[in-house]
């Protein structure tokens, strides 16, 4: 019987809940992948669950963790046709964490929570790719009918989802724009293609919206933060122009401005690697930006999988560039 060692935690709090254990997975069920894990790629929403604070609960105890990770294909189920032993794959961020997590050496996975790695990428830039790239390509492209020129201002420019989202806009001849607390993260923002920086420490972020745009606004606004801000960041939107709110960072209220020809939309990832098709045109959409190198996905830094509570505590400091990877060694 296959057995693995598994990320759990018991009760919600920060990283030092996290403990790894060994675990007996049986075989796969009919509709089952048993995926050897190479690589996992960290989320807000993991920190945010283990928190207690996601939008849902966590089972408690034993709660697993984890939407992202690339490895290879062991075994599959009875039932399963569109994989096979061998087959380098990615999971797709379905399901509910406590039960579905990924933190782990091996992982029995449902096929439909699967999909072929795109590009030819390692397994650490692998788990880089999908979820943070397809946030961003779901968003701007499917939701926002994001347009040559168009203006695309992004907050949390540094998270991962905030650079796939520049890379994203850059590979359909917009212009992005990235907001970043601090100068510390300019040269790193504009290294990974972002056409214009401004810092809210030292700018005014309207003003300078209106200088770079000739007092235009930005078409599409891409936003994860919320909270008192998204009032000043939806006076950044264009007339007639989108804001897409794609998370809340800041939990507080989140009023909005008389700001008339404004659209506001909320965006969950859910709505692309959850729909067959969307995915599907995901996934070719990142394979060809892989490929052509348009698209290349910013490894801030890699852990081992024994150091899990140090990756949190990491990620939690909200020192990174791109995406905090834990290696998973065999």
């Amino acid at each position: 019987m296959p057995k693995a060692t598994a990320v759990v935690f018991d009760e919600v709090g920060g990283p030092e809940v996290l403990r790894l254990v060994d675990v007996e997975l049986g075989e796969p069920g009919a509709d089952q992948v048993l995926v050897r894990v190479e690589a996992i790629g960290l989320n807000r929403a993991e920190a945010l669950f283990r928190a207690g604070t996601y939008f849902y609960q966590p089972e408690l105890p034993g709660s697993r963790l984890g939407y992202e990770a690339t490895g290879v294909v062991e075994a599959v189920g009875a039932e399963v046709t569109g994989f096979a032993a061998g087959d380098r794959v990615s999971t797709a961020a379905l399901g509910h964490l406590s039960t579905h997590g990924v933190y782990g050496d091996r992982v029995l996975v449902p096929a439909a929570n699967l999909i072929r790695r795109p590009g030819d990428a390692d397994p650490v830039t692998g788990v880089a790719v999908w979820l943070s790239y397809s946030t961003a390509y779901g968003a701007l492209v499917e939701k926002g009918g994001l347009r040559p020129g168009d203006t695309v201002l992004i907050t949390a420019a540094s998270s991962s989802v905030g650079v796939a989202a520049i890379q994203v806009a850059r590979h359909l001849g917009a212009i992005p724009v990235a907001v970043t607390r601090t100068a510390a993260k300019r040269e790193q923002l504009l290294a990974a293609g972002a056409a214009h920086v401004i810092t809210l420490d030292e700018e005014d972020l309207l003003e300078r919206v209106a200088e770079l745009t000739e007092g235009r606004g930005a078409e599409l606004v891409f936003d994860p933060v919320a909270g008192p801000g998204l009032a000043t960041v939806a006076q950044a939107v264009a007339n007639g122009g989108l804001l897409i709110v794609y998370g809340w960072l800041d939990p507080r209220p989140a009023p909005l401005p008389m700001n008339w020809g404004l659209r506001v939309l909320g965006y969950n990832n859910m709505e692309i690697t959850g729909e067959p098709a969307a995915r599907r045109r995901a996934w070719h959409f990142i394979d060809a930006g892989l490929r052509a190198g348009t698209l290349a996905p910013v490894v801030d830094r890699t852990f081992d999988l024994t150091e899990i509570a140090a990756a949190h505590r990491h990620l939690e400091a909200n020192g990174q560039v791109g995406k905090v990877v834990v290696t998973v060694a065999h």
